[in-house]
C-alpha cells in the first residue's frame, strides 16, 4: 500500500476543540447537552496513546484506538450551515489544505511549532444523525466519507492554532504497530 499523494509541506490547524462531557446522547429531537467548558482552544496537548488531554475521550480505554479526532476544513457542510465549525462536529482537530480522510492506514507528523506529533490515523469518524439536528436537514448525508478521521497519537505534543508542516510516516499503521507497538 502507498500512501496518498502527500499535499505540500504546510497545513493550517484552523480549529482546535477540547471538551470534557459528551454533548451528543440521547435524542437527537431531545436537543444536545450542555457543554459549559468544551471550548475552541488556540493550543492543545496530546499524549502519547491517551489523547488530547481535558478531553472526553483522554485516556479512555474504550477509545484506545479512536482517542484524537481530525477532519479537513474543507469537508464541513458550509452550504448546510455557513457557521458549523468543531463545536457541531465534535471532532478535536480541523485542518485545511488536507484531505486527511484519504490517511486511513498511515501514520502521519503534523507540527505547528510545539515539535512533531505523530497521529496514526486508523478509521474513519463516521457522522450521526445529530449532525440533521445541530448543523442541519441533510448534513449526516452530506459528511458521508468525509466525516473525519479517528487517530491514536503515537507521541506526545502540542498543536497550535495556525500555520504547520504535515508529513505522511512512510509506514503504515499496522507496520508502526508492530514496531512501536501499544504501549512501548
Amino acid at each position: 500500500m502507498s500512501p496518498p499523494n502527500a499535499p505540500s509541506d504546510e497545513v493550517e490547524v484552523a480549529q482546535l476543540l477540547v471538551s470534557p462531557v459528551h454533548r451528543y446522547s440521547g435524542r437527537p429531537a431531545e436537543g444536545p447537552s450542555t457543554d459549559p467548558v468544551g471550548r475552541l482552544v488556540r493550543q492543545a496537548e496530546v499524549r502519547r496513546h491517551l489523547g488530547v488531554v481535558g478531553d472526553r475521550y483522554f485516556a479512555q480505554a474504550a477509545h484506545h484506538d479512536a482517542s484524537v479526532t481530525v477532519m479537513a476544513a474543507e469537508s464541513l457542510p458550509l452550504d448546510i450551515n455557513p457557521d458549523v465549525d468543531l463545536r457541531q462536529m465534535r471532532r478535536n482537530i480541523l485542518l485545511r489544505g488536507i484531505d486527511i480522510d484519504a490517511y486511513i492506514g498511515w501514520a502521519v507528523e503534523l507540527d505547528s511549532g510545539g515539535g512533531p506529533l505523530i497521529l496514526a490515523v486508523n478509521r474513519a469518524a463516521r457522522p450521526c444523525a445529530w449532525m440533521d439536528t445541530v448543523i442541519g436537514p441533510g448534513a449526516q448525508r452530506a459528511l458521508r466519507g468525509k466525516g473525519g478521521v479517528r487517530c491514536t497519537p503515537l507521541s506526545d505534543g502540542v498543536l497550535r492554532v495556525g500555520r504547520a508542516s504535515f508529513c505522511v510516516v512512510k509506514q503504515s499503521i499496522s507496520r508502526v504497530n508492530k514496531v512501536a507497538g501499544p504501549h512501548s
